[in-house]
């Protein structure tokens, strides 16, 4: 099985570039996987898996770090993103948010499609996710997209790699890491570096399990 491992940046797949020594370049091609470093957020995603999905994997793997809406799940935990959803695509009408949907527009919630037997994904927990432009960090921010749609993470990538793998029928899996908890910004509270670690190293078992 042919999989195309997708990261927004190179330091959150570290662990995977140094165990199989590959070159520090946005596009690696090996015999079991590709690894594509698109850049942080929805459009540098979408426009760099546009050059590299149709017809040629099996299985699209979003691997990165996220923040955490729900404090019962610990920081450093890798979870499942089962579901995402573009929370800003939309429409204001005084103090109501009209979703992609509402509009006849579009859809603006995607769904995972993993049809494998890997332990190390069957032993995720599952969350559902919202893809942002703008990472949360405001207090009354933070409790308008609670109350609206009751995310247990935020990434700034994970919806566009569900609606890119889907536009070409291909199976995909978002794998998160928790760096953070979702409040008003504070990096002293952050564990970026737990994150990454937590996330390569499963990202390595789960490779190995190929």
């Amino acid at each position: 099985m042919k999989i195309l491992i997708v990261a927004a940046t190179h330091a959150e797949l570290y662990g995977v570039f140094n165990t199989f020594e590959l070159p520090q370049e946005d596009f690696v091609q090996t015999t079991a996987f590709d690894v594509l470093i698109t850049g942080v957020g929805m459009t540098a995603t979408a426009f760099a898996l546009g050059f590299h999905l149709p017809g040629r994997y099996e299985l699209v793997l979003n691997l990165g770090i996220a923040g955490s809406f729900n404090r019962d799940i610990p920081l450093g935990s890798v979870l499942q993103i089962d579901t995402d959803e573009f929370s800003e695509l939309g429409a204001e009408d005084k103090q109501e948010f009209l979703t992609i949907d509402q509009l006849g527009f579009g859809k603006g919630k995607y769904l995972s499609r993993y049809l494998g037997k890997s332990s190390a994904v069957l032993n995720l927990q599952k969350v559902h996710g919202i893809t942002v432009n703008t990472v949360h960090g405001n207090t009354a921010s933070i409790a308008e997209i609670i109350t609206r749609l009751k995310p247990d993470t935020e990434s700034m990538e994970g919806a566009a790699v569900f609606y890119c793998a889907e536009k070409a029928n291909l199976n995909v899996l978002q794998i998160r890491s928790i760096s953070n908890y979702v409040e008003e910004r504070n990096r002293d509270n952050w564990k970026i570096g737990l994150a990454i670690k937590e996330l390569n190293n499963w990202a390595l078992e789960f490779l190995t399990q190929l």
